[in-house]
């Protein structure tokens, strides 16, 4: 959704702007092509993203998580922000390198990190979790209804031997799945579970939203490109209500404030040709909401 997620952040060629997942630089390069007087500081914790980067003056990348964002634009002094575009989840290179250990479809070691200096891997969660908190990242993670089957079957094969790869956490999980003809859903949902609890995905994606409302100025754009039901709900409901539980609130005189609208109201989907061209962006949702008065 490159083309959308650029036209909605309207760009001011004189504006500082934030890419918080640099990845292959897809999204960073268009944004740069439209400012001139501005900069654009993008954000990735990926040893390998950071090789893609190129020569632009206008450019900073910084090799982070960007639960700092507030920090570093305070460093770069590019306070305030007139836009900032996030694409969440994994991205397309780290999926198919087998030896990173995020798909099931390749073999490889259960690894998982985005950052590839992180102490945490899934293959700690798989082979040190207690069944309890293994159950609990299934569940709370992957929406997975027989988590604890599930756990307590990886914890009695562990106790055998380490379970050390995709290819052997793939064909212990599959045999849990619910219904057999979705056996690659159940086992995506068991993956993304691991991958999110290994890199934190969703407390980082918390702390970025409760940033913005003081990194933004009044009419910049936050686009936020998410692929599974766990991050839209966030973003959803801090669009809709300004907090993350989505509460509605009001003030002496039952006005709501909050500090971003949506625009459009409703989520943005990748269209039939570019599902044609990606397959993985069927799941992708694309919210917009710009800085409100306050």
């Amino acid at each position: 959704m490159l083309k959308e997620s650029i036209d909605f952040l309207s760009i001011n060629p004189e504006g500082n702007y934030a890419d918080v997942t640099f990845g292959g630089g897809g999204h960073s390069r268009e944004i740069l092509n439209k400012i001139s007087g501005g900069k654009l500081l993008a954000f990735d914790q990926d040893n390998d993203a950071l090789e893609n980067k190129w020569k632009d003056n206008n450019l900073i990348l910084v090799k982070s998580n960007f639960k700092y964002l507030k920090q570093f634009l305070s460093y770069y002094d590019m306070l305030p922000l007139d836009g900032l575009l996030a694409d969440l989840g994994v991205s397309s290179y780290q999926i198919d390198d087998g030896g990173r250990g995020f798909s099931f479809r390749n073999d490889g070691a259960l690894d998982m990190r985005m950052n590839q200096n992180a102490n945490l891997s899934a293959w700690q969660v798989v082979n040190n979790y207690s069944v309890d908190d293994l159950a609990k990242v299934f569940k709370r993670y992957g929406e997975i209804n027989n988590a604890y089957a599930l756990a307590r079957r990886i914890i009695l094969e562990r106790n055998i031997a380490p379970i050390n790869t995709t290819g052997e956490l793939k064909n212990l999980a599959e045999n849990y799945a619910i219904q057999k003809n979705r056996v690659n859903k159940y086992l995506s949902q068991v993956f993304q579970a691991i991958r999110i609890e290994v890199n934190q995905e969703i407390t980082s994606l918390e702390s970025l939203l409760t940033q913005l409302p003081g990194v933004m100025k009044e009419g910049g754009r936050m686009v936020v490109i998410s692929y599974h039901s766990l991050e839209d709900r966030l973003v959803k409901n801090f669009v809709q209500t300004g907090n993350l539980d989505g509460v509605q609130v009001k003030d002496d005189f039952g006005v709501q404030r909050r500090p971003f609208v949506p625009n459009p109201k409703k989520i943005v989907l990748a269209s039939e040709s570019e599902i044609r061209k990606n397959p993985r962006s069927r799941s992708a949702k694309l919210r917009v909401a710009i800085k409100n008065k306050i």
